[in-house]
């Protein structure tokens, strides 16, 4: 599990709630009808706005992100380096027996066994890198786009909320009250952009800027496989592609 993730969620909910209980009058922030034009505004507007595959596809993936933990770059450059000492002490279709459990490294590798030029096996990795990219910007979008149209349903719904409660002015003691249920439905929009919609787009952001290093990382290792590179030629070149905090030292 991500446990920044679930800090972060928990924190912002929990401070908002927190704050809600402080003031005495918790009930009063719950209101089915503006709950539903802000989560059922938001959503159905995304469906015009994207594909239902790639809403649905995106939630699962918000899902998974919640759930998995980011992967350590040293062990992909650990793999890397033995599989270079691999083939420097046999040949390099020793490594078809090698098991790769990550299927772009995989790839990468059974293409280099099989003969394939450098130039070819780095168009085939590049390739997919780009449209891993595209599939994840798409991603982040549904999220950015959800992070927009809660607040504006949130302020559809207090302008019908206060449409009603101009239309009742002639009993005073409704305005207020009808005052606090206009407002809570701009209060739903902007907790659920700021606290889930718009952080989850950002944490994508992230987790496909880690994914695409992984990749340029696996993409420079099968190349220097390929090249015949000493195991720790391969471990320094690949070192390079972190930060020095995230280097391991000799």
């Amino acid at each position: 599990m991500d446990i920044a993730t679930l800090i972060g969620l928990v924190g912002a909910f929990g401070l908002v709630f927190a704050a809600i209980f402080m003031g005495g009058n918790a009930a009063g922030f719950v209101d089915i009808p503006s709950i539903a034009i802000v989560v059922g505004g938001t959503f159905a507007v995304t469906f015009v706005m994207f594909p239902l595959g790639v809403v649905i596809g995106t939630i699962k993936v918000g899902l998974k992100t919640l759930m998995i933990k980011s992967n350590d770059p040293q062990n992909i450059i650990r793999l890397i380096t033995s599989l270079a000492d691999t083939a420097r002490k046999q040949s390099l279709v020793s490594l078809e027996k090698v098991a790769i459990d990550d299927p772009f490294l995989k790839k990468g590798v059974m293409l280099v066994v099989d003969g394939s030029s450098e130039t070819l096996v780095r168009s085939v990795m590049e390739i997919e890198l780009d449209f891993m990219r595209q599939r994840h910007r798409q991603g982040q979008s549904v999220f950015k786009g959800m992070g927009t149209m809660a607040p504006a349903f949130g302020m559809i719904g207090t302008l019908i909320g206060l449409v009603n409660m101009l239309s009742n002015l002639s009993d005073p003691s409704s305005i207020g009250p009808a005052m606090a249920v206009a407002l809570l439905t701009t209060f739903y929009g902007a907790v659920l952009a700021n606290c889930v919609f718009l952080p989850m787009a950002t944490k994508l952001e992230e987790r496909s800027a880690e994914d695409a290093l992984f990749m340029q990382i696996m993409i420079e290792g099968v190349a220097s496989l390929q090249r015949g590179d000493h195991p720790t030629v391969v471990k320094e070149k690949l070192q390079a592609f972190l930060a020095p905090a995230m280097r391991e030292q000799a």
